[in-house]
């Protein structure tokens, strides 16, 4: 009897030993290395080689948070020039961007090496402009003016979604799509820029700008992140109709 006992008891013990493994286990996990990115715009360059009135340079850098956000720094210079029959105009300036990046894909997914998400960026402008020459036609005549060289400051908010995939070891490329809302232009209704650098067409409130980058990844940190696994389907048990 008394081994009985002693049998029980060991069967118990083991039983609650191996319900405490199974709680100590660890969740499925992957590994996330945290990068800080320096990234170089492409097609402004592209672009000046078949419009010589139209200069642009642009990067910026980034650093990860977590495994889901990232912070954002932009920045660049911008040289535009206009001539039409009756006006010409200039514009130069540059333009610092600051915001979040936000990697939309699951940890096991994107791995450190994919993003595709959005990025959500607030703009500041700082830009001369000038018209050199301008005429104007009325009923009594020609009239021929300038107006002089001024400084203005712009503000635009910004939206931009893309993607980027890693290549080579730490060297991604990729691509985004960059929506831009204007909210003051730096100068009165009556004397619109014509362009304002990182925004683009000052005559309107909203802009659209299609953007290539490549971009250098360098590791500083690594996390472990939980995956979250989804509830299994539950199936609907089908019972074969019985017979009279």
């Amino acid at each position: 009897m008394r081994k009985t006992y002693v049998y029980i008891i060991s069967i118990l013990c083991l039983g609650f030993s191996m319900a405490a493994s199974a709680q100590d286990e660890p969740p499925d996990t992957v590994v996330i290395p945290l990068k800080i990115r320096a990234g170089l715009e492409l097609a402004g360059p592209v672009i000046y080689f078949t419009d010589k009135n139209n200069l642009s340079f642009e990067g910026y850098v980034s650093g990860d948070l977590n495994e889901k956000m990232a912070i954002f720094l932009g920045g660049g210079y911008a040289d535009f020039k206009y001539s039409q029959y009756n006006y010409d105009y200039l514009s130069r300036g540059v333009f610092i961007k600051a915001g979040v990046d936000f990697n939309l894909l699951k940890p096991e997914i994107n791995m450190g090496k994919y993003w595709a998400g959005i990025g959500l960026h607030y703009g500041q402008s700082i830009f001369t402009s000038e018209t050199p020459s301008f005429e104007h036609e009325n009923y009594w005549g020609t009239i021929a003016s300038s107006i002089p060289l001024r400084t203005s400051w712009g503000h635009f908010l910004e939206i931009s979604p893309g993607f980027k995939a890693e290549l080579f070891n730490n060297f991604s490329i990729g691509w985004s799509v960059s929506l831009r809302r204007l909210i003051y232009s730096g100068t009165s209704k009556d004397l619109m820029p014509v362009s304002i650098p990182g925004f683009g067409t000052g005559g309107k409130t909203m802009s659209f700008a299609m953007n290539y980058f490549i971009t250098i990844n360098i590791p500083y940190r690594k996390i472990r992140v939980v995956i979250k696994k989804e509830p299994p389907e539950e199936t609907e048990e089908v019972t074969a109709p019985q017979n009279p």
